[in-house]
Order: C-alpha cells, then structure tokens, then sequence
C-alpha cells in the first residue's frame, strides 16, 4: 500500500475544510485556486535554500528558468 505524503494529506485537509466552509456553495476555479496557493510557497522555499540561483531553483523544481521567472512575476516573489 502507497503512503500518502504529508503535503497531500495537507492539501486534502485544506480542500475539503475549504467545500465544507462552502456550506453548498458551488466553488468555482477549484484547481487554479488550489495550485497557486501552493505554487508560491513552494517557489519561496526552494529560491530560500538555493539563496535565491534561479537556475539551481527551476533545476530543482523541474522547470525551465523562463518558466520559473515567469512564476516569480505572477506571484509577485521578491528576489
């Protein structure tokens, strides 16, 4: 049996926390609003450990550098 990870037990707490708070409402843009709450942290952290080496960030998170620059705009990250 697969153990899931504590990140997906977070998100998986936090959504269904976030439909009950709904209270029936129906939710829109769910999984837009869902990745970008975890997408900046997640690019604060690893920009953190890599002191900031774009290209050592987008190298550990898988992505292109434009890619990631991209992100740190739309988040609006401080370098």
């Amino acid at each position: 049996m697969i153990r899931e990870s504590e990140i997906a037990r977070c998100v998986r707490a936090a959504v269904d926390s976030y439909l009950r708070d709904l209270e029936g409402e129906k939710p829109g843009a769910l999984y837009e609003m869902v990745i970008n709450c975890v997408e900046k942290p997640l690019i604060e952290v690893i920009l953190q450990k890599v002191e900031g080496n774009q290209t050592q960030a987008a190298e550990l998170l898988g992505i292109n550098r434009n890619t990631l620059r991209k992100k740190i705009k739309a988040h609006g990250i401080k370098g």
